[in-house]
């Protein structure tokens, strides 16, 4: 069966895991709106991708403009919260400057709430959606939270219980929401990863389409539920 045409929106859409996910949606015949704090360069990568894609400016830490989102940009059927910071590599939890915390959390805690807020509620009244929190392996705990960045692992975890908050708020209502562990992906991040944006994307793109009665409030890796 052809699968449904939707709009979908990724935060952090003008490049690396963002933008590949953004092409693979659109190559799968989705319309899909391109965020990025930087409108030319959102502008820019939706015109890489042809009809039937936009760029639109926003900076998810600023809530004025997430709150006039929905006017901007009507129906959204889709949500990748993309968009994330990684400020802290080497930090220790003891050391770390609390305004490079605070930094962090804005993004990729905050960043992804106000989405949630300005946007699941159309999908529930609707009786359909599918969000996408973009986490990391550093959140789990179940990994016994590798990695020496405090600010990042902290954030991605607490992103982690977003997820499952918000899943509990939207179960029955047809809104699937998860979050995804993708992996080490080639990025500005981590230019040493293995994994291409690409490959990750395939499985980011999976979360994002995923049938009715599929899992809501879990914790993915590539097409498995794994621990948090």
């Amino acid at each position: 069966m052809a699968e449904v045409s939707r709009t979908a929106l990724v935060t952090g859409g003008n490049r690396g895991i963002g933008h590949a996910v953004a092409a693979l949606l659109h190559a799968r015949g989705h319309r899909v709106i391109v965020a990025s704090r930087n409108g030319a360069e959102a502008r820019s990568a939706a015109e890489r991708l042809g009809d039937g894609a936009r760029g639109v400016a926003l900076d998810v830490t600023d809530a004025e403009a997430v709150d006039r989102l929905p006017a901007r940009v009507g129906e959204i059927g889709i949500l990748v919260n993309n968009a994330g910071v990684q400020l802290d590599w080497g930090e220790q939890p003891t050391g770390i400057d609390l305004a490079l915390v605070e930094s962090t959390l804005e993004v990729n805690l905050l960043g992804a709430w106000r989405m949630a807020q300005a946007l699941v509620p159309d999908m529930v009244r609707r009786g359909w959606g599918r969000v996408v929190n973009i986490s990391s392996g550093t959140a789990s705990f179940a990994l016994g939270l590798p990695g020496a960045c405090p600010a990042y692992s902290v954030s991605k975890a607490s992103l982690n219980a977003l997820t499952v908050l918000l899943a509990r708020e939207t179960e029955g209502t047809g809104v699937l929401v998860n979050a995804i562990n993708p992996g080490l992906v080639r990025s500005r991040m981590r230019p040493d990863a293995e994994q291409s944006p690409q490959e990750a994307a395939g499985h980011i793109v999976r979360a994002a389409t995923l049938p009715d009665g599929g899992p809501s409030g879990a914790f993915l890796r590539r097409e498995a539920v794994i621990d948090w």
